[in-house]
């Protein structure tokens, strides 16, 4: 399923990355903890997190995420947003819980 299609579905907003919204999508990994998340997101995930500092870029661009989806209605630092943009990572968001989102991601990509 393309990402667009994703923030469509789920009323999604695009804080960056708006050319990267064909990305394919495979999968979702909720997880605040970026070791963890180093460890077991693959290729094609949107990683659902409340993170916001600018290291979570450089996690999906080494995992090669589709998205990072910052979740409760918070908003990346203007340094994770100008990294996002330079590493061609795009960030959505929600103001719904991390567990919301992320059983509404689970039912409409599975």
């Amino acid at each position: 399923m393309k990402l667009k299609e994703i923030i469509e579905q789920l009323k999604l907003r695009v804080i960056c990355g708006e050319e990267y919204l064909e990305n394919e999508v495979t999968g979702g990994y909720c997880s605040d903890l970026l070791s963890d998340v180093m460890g077991n997101a693959q290729d094609g995930y949107v990683w659902i997190t409340i993170q916001v500092h600018k290291n979570i870029i450089a996690v999906a661009a080494l995992k090669e995420l589709s998205a990072i989806l910052l979740v409760k209605g918070l908003m990346p630092t203007e340094e994770t947003i100008s990294t996002a943009r330079e590493q061609g990572i795009p960030i959505i968001q929600t103001s719904e819980t991390a567990f919301e989102i992320g059983g509404k991601l689970y039912n409409l990509i599975r």
